[in-house]
């Protein structure tokens, strides 16, 4: 099984960027997208009758939102945390027989730190919701979490200290998250590969440069570490200022 999730910052602009090229291309069973920004009836996606679409829309036009294409119709699907639905569409739930899967597009601090106490109030919750789901069966998350966990995930760690994104407090809330029972699958694969980033800021040549952060993740939950086949970034696809992940499973039953 192959999942894919990129961050698309948009995804209307995204279409005209190589999107469906890509999604044809990779032919993924599951497609997830972050940061859709737009509502109910503002596009038509062109992906035929072999996937299920859910759309989780922000309330505030233009910003965030989160969709799933998947060509297996799931048991179950949940909108947000706790409730039923949320006011910026950042989390889409989908359970499977053998699995739950989850796309996530955590809040930023934003760069003055102004949302940072909202973030890990919000990633407190969002733990407990993983470890609730994780009791009931496996669980794979995946999003743009927007958080370098460590400096190998960074090109310029020391002058981004105290940063958003790369802040003690939002580094802790990712340990802290791995550490109830979920493996970084990247790192599973490549715990010692630099240079490896989902991210790069708009600035001039900062992407030919390779000046990134690697903000986005695949994480699985502990016992289906044996079923993983592989991880990968493809750096190489634009359409956005992150580019798609990817996470091959085998049987995980």
């Amino acid at each position: 099984m192959k999942i894919i999730s990129w961050n698309v910052n948009g995804l209307r602009a995204c279409v005209n960027k190589g999107f469906y090229e890509y999604f044809t291309k990779t032919n993924a069973d599951i497609f997830c997208m972050q940061e859709t920004k737009l509502q109910e009836g503002q596009i038509q996606v062109g992906i035929g009758e072999d996937y299920y679409q859910y759309w989780n829309y922000a309330e505030k036009k233009g910003y965030s939102g989160t969709a799933v294409f998947t060509k297996m119709e799931p048991l179950s699907v949940r909108y947000g945390l706790e409730e039923d639905h949320e006011p910026e569409g950042r989390v889409i739930t989908l359970e499977f027989h053998d699995f739950y899967l989850v796309t996530v597009y955590t809040p930023n601090a934003k760069r003055d730190l102004s949302r940072l106490d909202y973030r890990l109030e919000w990633e407190e919750r969002f733990r407990t919701f993983l470890e609730q789901l994780d009791a009931q069966k496996p669980v794979i998350v995946c999003g743009d979490m927007n958080v370098a966990h460590q400096e190998i995930d960074l090109k310029n760690a020391k002058s981004n200290r105290n940063n958003s994104g790369f802040t003690p407090e939002e580094r802790e809330k990712m340990t802290r998250l791995l550490s109830a029972g979920f493996v970084d699958t990247y790192r599973h694969f490549y715990p010692d590969q630099t240079d490896a980033y989902t991210w790069w800021s708009y600035m001039p040549k900062v992407r030919e440069r390779n000046i990134g952060w690697r903000i986005d993740y695949f994480l699985a939950s502990e016992r289906l570490a044996s079923s993983l086949l592989g991880a990968g970034i493809d750096a190489h696809v634009l359409g956005s200022d992150h580019c798609p992940i990817v996470l091959e499973l085998g049987d995980m039953r």
